[in-house]
């Protein structure tokens, strides 16, 4: 296959300041979409339903409409120029937004819709809200179906962005990316929990107690320290031995219950599994700050009725089981032994 290039010496013609939309055939944008995506003509081609003669008359004349050879051929096969690597991203978000504005969509009504929704969290959160959300579903939307993900905070934009990923839900700051939206669900506070049977530990939990058992530490990514270790180093207290990290939040109540360790974990995750497990809990003895919980979408789905009621849905999940959660606020003492 052929693809004409300009000859060094030639100069590409200048691209205009104000670009005439009108004069711009809306297929010329579907291709290049396509042949910036694939880096291939043929492979872009076949993405759109083209022919390859057709896809390389389109880059002709995309080279001659936008004044940059937009592919050149490289070591390993045809490479983006820089003008084509900026107009990847802006082109893609601006198709898909038509795409959108295009598509007919009836009213979205959840007692009658049948879809599914995808909201990229971790497990902590999924254990606060997800029990919430389904009972809220069974009342309100038995047709609307849900796919929990794991978050991963550096692909999680270009994931809401793309609409692959309807909501995240996380804690702040959210990274630092164009479009995103956010709003508080809830602030959260921190209890201590030992085994109801535990040797050491009877009425209360003082600091000296506390500083001499060992410690479970939820640390997703395996390493480093938690709040509470840099608390006790500001405050010039010696530091407290972790014997044990994990990387899930749903694993440290669990490991407690057959353990004689302590864990500082959040109150919500406390009051899903402290009966289950047989649990202790005590307010900390060292004053942990709290922390907020949020939900992250894109400005794209802003005014969207069928997103507008899921973000509605996970803030009503978060009172649906705060009987519980104020409960335990209530902390109850072991019966001295």
């Amino acid at each position: 296959m052929h693809i004409p290039m300009r000859r060094a010496h030639e100069t590409p013609a200048p691209v205009p300041d104000e670009v005439d939309l009108s004069g711009i055939n809306l297929n010329l944008m579907v291709a290049l979409d396509a042949l910036l995506q694939e880096a291939h003509v043929t492979r872009a081609a076949a993405r759109v339903g083209l022919t390859q003669s057709a896809m390389s008359h389109a880059l002709a004349q995309l080279r001659e409409l936008l004044g940059d050879a937009l592919l050149i051929r490289g070591r390993g096969g045809m490479v983006l120029t820089p003008r084509a690597q900026q107009l990847a991203a802006p082109l893609r978000r601006g198709l898909a937004e038509l795409k959108r504005a295009l598509k007919h969509e009836p009213p979205f009504e959840p007692a009658t819709a049948s879809r599914r929704f995808t909201v990229a969290t971790r497990d902590y959160f999924g254990t606060v809200l997800l029990p919430g959300a389904l009972e809220l579903l069974g009342r309100e939307a038995p047709g609307v179906d849900l796919s929990v993900l794991h978050v991963d905070s550096h692909t999680y934009p270009g994931l809401l962005e793309r609409g692959e990923v309807d909501l995240t839900v996380v804690t702040p700051p959210v990274e630092a990316a164009p479009g995103l939206r956010q709003k508080k669900l809830l602030t959260e506070d921190f209890v201590c929990v030992v085994r109801k049977d535990h040797p050491t530990v009877r009425r209360t939990l003082d600091l000296d107690t506390y500083l001499k058992l060992s410690h479970i530490l939820i640390s997703p990514r395996g390493d480093g320290v938690g709040a509470v270790d840099t608390l006790l180093a500001k405050r010039g207290l010696p530091p407290r031995r972790i014997a044990l990290r994990v990387p899930y939040f749903l694993i440290a109540p669990l490991a407690v219950s057959r353990s004689d360790y302590v864990l500082t974990a959040p109150r919500r995750l406390i009051a899903a599994f402290g009966e289950a497990y047989a649990l202790q809990v005590f307010p900390p003895p060292i004053p942990v700050p709290t922390f907020d919980i949020i939900q992250v979408w894109h400005e794209r789905f802003d005014g969207d009725p069928a997103h507008q009621w899921l973000r509605g849905l996970v803030a009503r999940a978060v009172n649906v089981g705060s009987e519980n959660t104020r409960s335990s606020r209530r902390v109850r003492r072991a019966p001295a032994s």
